[in-house]
């Protein structure tokens, strides 16, 4: 069979639904390519979407076409278990890090995040190993590791094996800061770049303070502590957050708020403080009052 593949919102990160439908099919002996919408002549195209606000695919396939992702409002679909466990054909994208879960689903309920709603409850997902493929570098997808013992059992295997890792949606700083021992686990682990958590609301002011505070009394360096910034309608609030995290040395990085249906669009406002906190030459070289009078 000759397969198709379509990366909806683009290539510039990898597409991990993707990448394991590739080795799956290529396991099987089919041709799997991204997708030529004018010479291609393809037996199944999948298309994966991930974010709602992503304008869809409008190329024609005349054969088998497959949607699925988020960005579809598709909550329900998964990947066969035989496809979900088969490691990721890295050669799709190129890349040199391994991506992969060790945990599915959240205990939290955010009101912004589909996580409990597509995955429920937390669970074990993989071994580090299932995915890395000889790897020393990782990126990890999990929503809370840290809310799982299976997902702490893997950072410790994570520390023996020596790989340096990004857990790029964050680690949940309400953990972090009412456990010392964790912070030191955390403190060992060897960081891509950054040791991301977010820090989305005033309600988590005080977590905040004290994870940073014991993590760098574990050695983290403040420039290590990375925080998502969620931006809603009081960009005052979301303002005093970030210059909170600058006066403690952390990077925040500004995210507006997009609801599921991708209907609600950030103010422009919203985008402007985003586009200063994430322009750290304009971030570090002046003050949000300062940028908006430019």
């Amino acid at each position: 069979m000759r397969i198709g593949l379509v990366d909806v919102d683009g290539r510039n990160f990898p597409n991990l639904v993707l990448m394991k439908l590739s080795a799956w099919h290529k396991f099987r002996g089919d041709t799997v390519e991204f997708a030529d919408p004018v010479a291609g002549r393809y037996d199944k195209v999948y298309l994966s979407k991930v974010f709602t606000h992503t304008p869809d695919c409008r190329d024609e396939y005349r054969c088998e076409v497959i949607r699925g992702g988020t960005g579809y409002r598709d909550y329900t679909t998964t990947l066969p278990e035989a496809v979900e466990h088969t490691c990721p054909d890295y050669s799709l994208y190129g890349v040199g890090e391994a991506y992969g879960f060790l945990t599915r689903g959240c205990p939290n309920r955010c009101s912004w995040c589909v996580v409990p709603r597509k995955e429920g409850a937390i669970r074990p997902h993989a071994d580090i190993e299932e995915f890395l493929a000889g790897r020393k570098r990782a990126v990890l997808l999990d929503n809370n590791v840290l809310a799982s013992a299976w997902g702490l059992a893997q950072i410790e295997k994570i520390v023996r094996l020596g790989v340096r890792v990004d857990f790029n949606q964050g680690l949940d700083v309400r953990r972090i800061a009412r456990n010392p021992e964790l912070a030191e686990l955390l403190a060992r682990v060897r960081w891509l770049r950054f040791l991301r958590m977010a820090y989305d609301s005033c309600a988590v002011q005080e977590d905040v303070h004290n994870a940073v505070e014991l993590l760098v009394k574990c050695g983290l360096s403040p420039r290590k502590l990375f925080f998502y910034v969620l931006v809603r309608d009081d960009i005052g609030d979301a303002l005093e957050r970030i210059r909170e995290l600058k006066a403690l040395g952390c990077v925040p990085f500004a995210q507006p708020y997009r609801d599921f249906s991708g209907d609600a669009k950030p103010s422009r406002e919203a985008w402007r403080l985003a586009y200063w906190c994430n322009n750290k030459r304009l971030f570090n070289a002046m003050d949000f009052a300062d940028y908006k009078c430019k």
